[in-house]
C-alpha cells in the first residue's frame, strides 16, 4: 500500500529528503508487520499544528507530532488508544494519518544534536505506534512498553541499508582517449556505451572537457538520442559548455574542477570559495529541468555549501583513499568518506562516488549505504582491453552489487 507524503509548509532554510522518510516510513511499516496498510504523513509548520492542536486536543500552541487514527471507535480523531486488534475491523486497509511539525522537529533536532532526518524518523515511528495502539500516558507500563518498541524499530532502521542496492555508472572517456590517440573514429565511444548498458550498467558518463581532448561535442548529442539508462554530463562550470549542456539537455550534469594541464581531475570543487558562481549554473541548469550534482572532496565545509546553494547531488571524491600507498593511510580515507556520505544524505543530498576506483577497492566503497552510484571508468576500460567490454562491466557490477547486499 501507498506511503504518502505531503508538504503544507516550505522550509527553505533546510531541505528534506523524502525518499529518505518514505523509506524509512516503508521500513518501519514492515517491521511492524502492516505493509499492506496505507499511511498518510503530513508535514506542516507550527502554525497548522497549532490549529490541529486546539481544535482536537484543546490545548493551545504547537506539538510535535499527532496522530489520527482510521478507526470507527475514534470518531475524535485523535491518537489511537486502544489495542491492535483494532485494526482487524477497519473496513479499509488505511492506518491514518501522521502530523509533524517541521518546526519543531527542527527545534528539537538542535537542543538534541541530532539531524533533522533522525528527529522525524523519530516522530513518524512514534506517531505510527499510536496508531498501532501503543498509548505512553495511560500508565507507566504503558510508558516504558512504547519506549522499548520505539527504540526496538530505531535500532532495525540505524542497521538496514538507507539507500537500494548501489548502482554503476561507466565512464566512457577513456574509449575516446584511444579513438583520439590515433585521430581516427575507432574506437566509438557511443558503442562502447551501448555495451555498457546491455552489461547492466545503471548509467553513462562523460566529461566533456574545454579541451575536447577526449569526448567532442558529437559524442555527447549521440549519446543524447542513444543512452537508454541515465546520461551524466560532466563538465567545467564555464560559460560555452553550460550553453552546450542547456542545448542537448543530459539527464543531470556533473560540475567538476578543470586544468588544462591535469591529466585527470586531480581533486573537487572548492565550493564554498566559489558560492556565487556555482549558484547561477546550478540555478540556470535546474530551471532548464537538469539536476546537478557536485564534484567535491570529502570536506563537511564542501558538503554544506554544496547545499546551501541548491545542488540535488553530490560526487565524493574518492581519490585519496584509491592512491594511499598503505593500508592505515587507506582506512583513514575511507572513514572520511563514510563519515562526509552520511553527512550529505542526512543533508538530503543524494550521494554519488568515483574516481580511481578499481577491482581492488570498489567493494568498500559500494558497501556504504549511503551511496546511491558509484562512477568508475579507467579501471573498466583497462580491464576491457583484456577481457573485452561487457565482460568488465559485468565483473564490476558483480563486485558492487556483493558490496551493497553485504553492506
Amino acid at each position: 500500500m501507498p506511503i504518502t507524503l505531503s508538504f503544507q509548509a516550505d522550509h527553505v532554510s533546510h531541505r528534506l529528503n523524502c525518499r529518505l522518510l518514505q523509506r524509512r516510513a516503508s521500513a518501519l511499516l514492515r517491521e511492524c508487520r502492516v505493509a499492506d496498510h496505507g499511511l498518510s504523513i503530513r508535514l506542516v509548520d507550527d502554525t497548522e499544528m497549532s490549529r490541529l492542536n486546539k481544535q482536537y486536543r484543546h490545548k493551545s500552541g504547537p506539538t510535535n507530532v499527532l496522530s489520527f487514527p482510521m478507526s470507527e471507535a475514534d470518531d475524535a480523531g485523535i491518537e489511537n488508544h486502544g489495542a491492535n486488534s483494532q485494526l482487524a475491523q477497519i473496513p479499509i486497509r488505511e492506518l491514518g494519518d501522521i502530523v509533524i511539525s517541521v518546526d519543531t522537529a527542527l527545534r528539537e533536532a538542535r537542543e538534541s544534536r541530532q539531524s533533522l532526518h533522525d528527529r522525524l524518523t523519530w516522530l513518524v515511528t512514534h506517531g505510527l505506534l499510536h496508531l498501532l495502539g501503543y498509548d505512553h500516558e495511560l500508565s507507566e507500563t504503558a510508558a516504558i512498553q512504547m519506549l522499548d518498541k520505539e527504540q526496538e524499530l530505531l535500532h532495525k532502521l540505524h542497521h538496514s541499508r538507507s539507500t537500494a542496492m548501489t548502482q554503476l555508472a561507466i565512464n566512457v572517456d577513456h574509449i575516446a582517449t584511444i579513438r583520439q590517440a590515433r585521430g581516427g573514429v575507432e574506437p566509438d565511444p557511443v558503442a562502447a556505451a551501448a555495451i555498457c548498458e546491455m552489461a547492466g550498467a545503471a548509467g553513462i558518463v562523460v566529461h566533456l572537457r574545454e579541451d575536447r581532448r577526449h569526448i567532442q561535442d558529437r559524442d555527447v548529442r549521440l549519446l543524447r538520442e542513444t543512452v537508454k539508462t541515465r546520461l551524466n554530463l560532466e563538465m567545467g562550470a564555464q560559460k560555452e559548455i553550460i550553453a552546450f549542456a542547456l542545448d542537448i539537455r543530459p539527464d543531470m550534469v556533473t560540475l567538476v574542477p578543470e586544468k588544462r594541464q591535469e591529466l585527470t581531475t586531480e581533486g573537487g570543487l572548492d565550493v564554498a570559495a566559489q558560492k556565487k558562481m556555482l549558484a547561477r549554473a546550478i540555478d540556470r541548469l535546474n530551471k532548464a529541468g537538469i539536476p546537478v550534482s557536485l564534484f567535491i572532496d570529502a570536506d563537511g565545509r564542501q558538503i554544506k555549501a554544496a547545499h546551501e546553494i541548491g545542488a540535488t547531488f553530490v560526487e565524493i571524491h574518492t581519490g585519496r583513499y584509491c592512491d594511499a600507498s598503505h593500508e592505515k593511510g587507506r582506512d583513514k580515507e575511507f572513514q572520511l568518506i563514510a563519515s562526509m556520505a552520511e553527512e550529505a544524505y542526512q543533508l538530503g543530498l543524494r550521494v554519488f562516488a568515483g574516481h580511481g576506483l578499481n577491482y581492488q577497492t570498489t567493494a568498500r566503497i559500494a558497501a556504504l549505504d549511503t551511496i546511491e552510484e558509484l562512477s568508475i571508468g579507467h579501471a573498466i576500460v583497462s580491464r576491457a582491453a583484456f577481457t573485452g567490454l561487457d565482460r568488465a562491466v559485468r565483473d564490476m557490477l558483480a563486485i558492487v552489487r556483493e558490496a551493497s547486499r553485504i553492506g
